[in-house]
């Protein structure tokens, strides 16, 4: 499916559906903008300020959602904080300036760590069918405060092994509680680690795949 773009006087919104991991939070918090359980056009920025289309951006955790100004500018700036959310039974949620597999990514993106998803290294909720089970409440390690918490952060998605990420970046429960911090990291996506978020070689073992089936 290709992008959906639609452009009022102020903003240009962007909808990747295949990046898509139905949060719903830009039709719970907004359905006048992003209309549910409609035929035809269900995308109007026309009904809100630039201000407000940008907090439904902000609000996607995919990244599926992206919005410019009318004449292309970027609005959404780089977070203070390079953050991954560790999302209970399901994926690891960046918030970071992004570059997956050498192409820059935008801030937020949902990365699969069940090792089913279908369009990998993205989530596709492949998790609820696998049945994957995952706290996202993993125990805290010690960890240095970092002395730089934002900049660019590198994800390379290694042949049918796991995410190494490089960069300065601080791990988060689902709940918020900060449970490491790190500048270079290898985050499991086979979904077979005893040792979640974080790989322990299972991908060998489970004769983890990377490329989509």
């Amino acid at each position: 499916m290709t992008i959906e773009v639609v452009q009022s006087k102020e903003v240009t919104v962007e909808f990747d559906a295949k990046r898509c991991i139905h949060s719903r939070n830009c039709v719970l918090l907004h359905p006048e903008v992003f209309v549910p359980n409609v035929q035809g056009e269900w995308i109007h920025p026309e009904r809100a300020t630039a201000a407000e289309v940008l907090e439904i951006a902000h609000n996607c955790p995919s990244g599926a959602i992206q919005c410019k100004s009318a004449d292309g500018a970027a609005m959404e700036k780089a977070p203070i904080v390079n953050l991954v959310h560790v999302r209970e039974n399901g994926p690891l949620a960046f918030r970071a300036p992004l570059t997956i597999d050498g192409k820059e990514d935008g801030f937020r993106a949902t990365l699969c760590r069940c090792g089913a998803s279908g369009n990998k290294p993205y989530c596709d909720q492949s998790h609820i069918k696998a049945g994957f089970i995952a706290t996202g409440e993993p125990a805290a390690v010690d960890s240095q405060a970092l002395e730089q918490r934002d900049g660019a952060l590198n994800i390379d998605p290694t042949l049918n092994g796991p995410l190494h990420v490089s960069g300065a970046l601080e791990v988060v429960t689902g709940t918020g509680k900060t449970i490491n911090r790190v500048t270079d990291a290898y985050l499991c996506r086979c979904g077979q680690s005893q040792n979640k978020p974080y790989c322990d070689g299972s991908h060998v073992k489970a004769g983890f795949r990377s490329a989509n089936a």
